[in-house]
């Protein structure tokens, strides 16, 4: 699994920062959560190709979070074989998406796919074997939904041990990899015998709100909690009436999450660097840095 930061401005772009925009790339999967202005390009730059996207996730339809959308989709339109793309996103998301596909002229020959989401509570609105995705409703300004790749934990076979038993790879192998007792030469196999489980990681993605119960749940036991810190933590009443946090907040939701790395995005065009912001985000929370643009983690 591997995010790239894509935009870390918040709504006005500098010319270190672009608008909000992430890539997560898992196997066959690509994620894209929020889509700003400029998205296309960051992508070209970060060596990304546009038909690996396969869903996109957007937290708000605040502009800075999704102008590079209609762009984008256009794009993905013009290949040979057009890609059915799963978008989703909070209440309103279905006519916003209407709105957009008819604010241009252009063959929309892109699948897009539109699923909005209201929860009441953590919602888990896609598994498959590997991972799922979840959502919270978040307190913003506009419907807001902050976002979790949950990763599935994984049986792995310790070969060494199967071997003494007298298993190769095979079709057995496969059914003791899925957690199924197996028969061999009379005698019965189970899958501890053999096997370990290796924890998947999870990945909490919490941008533009006020502090909130969901933002800690939706972040509990996060691997990485990326997080936005739009202000340092002697502008919390700036936060407030706009909506946002303070590097003090996002760190109190880290802790009480117990999040084991937070990483920050998502700054207010007012700091030309983010040093002061990744220094007081690591007063409160030590295991904190900031992002950038193209930067790349490994999760």
């Amino acid at each position: 699994m591997e995010l790239t930061f894509l935009g870390t401005s918040c709504m006005v772009p500098t010319k270190e920062r672009n608008a909000q925009a992430i890539f997560l790339s898992y196997k066959n999967e690509g994620i894209l959560i929020d889509c700003g202005e400029g998205t296309q390009r960051q992508m070209n730059i970060a060596g990304i190709k546009r038909t690996s996207i396969t869903k996109i996730l957007i937290t708000h339809w605040h502009g800075d979070h999704v102008s590079g959308l209609i762009g984008l989709i256009q794009t993905l339109g013009n290949v040979e074989n057009p890609p059915t793309i799963h978008l989703y996103g909070p209440k309103g998301t279905k006519e916003h998406t209407g709105h957009l596909m008819k604010c241009c002229k252009f063959d929309a020959r892109a699948n897009i796919k539109v699923h909005e989401l209201n929860p009441k509570d953590i919602h888990t609105f896609y598994e498959d074997n590997d991972f799922m995705l979840q959502c919270a409703s978040l307190r913003h300004s506009v419907p807001c939904l902050g976002y979790s790749f949950v990763e599935k934990d994984q049986r792995k076979i310790n070969m060494a041990k199967a071997e003494k038993l007298g298993l190769k790879s095979g079709p057995l192998i496969g059914k003791l990899q899925d957690g199924q007792e197996v028969v061999f030469k009379g005698e019965t196999i189970k899958p501890n015998q053999v096997s370990y489980t290796v924890k998947g990681k999870k990945v909490t993605f919490i941008l533009d709100t006020v502090f909130c119960t969901n933002t800690i749940k939706q972040a509990e036991n996060s691997d990485v909690l990326v997080i936005e810190t739009c202000y340092a933590s002697d502008l919390e009443e700036k936060a407030e009436q706009y909506k946002h946090m303070t590097t003090k907040q996002a760190a109190f939701i880290a802790t009480k999450a117990n999040a084991k790395e937070m990483i920050c995005t998502h700054f207010s065009q007012r700091y030309k660097i983010t040093k002061p912001l990744e220094d007081d985000a690591k007063t409160y929370f030590p295991n904190s840095r900031c992002a950038f643009d193209f930067m790349k983690v490994k999760v």
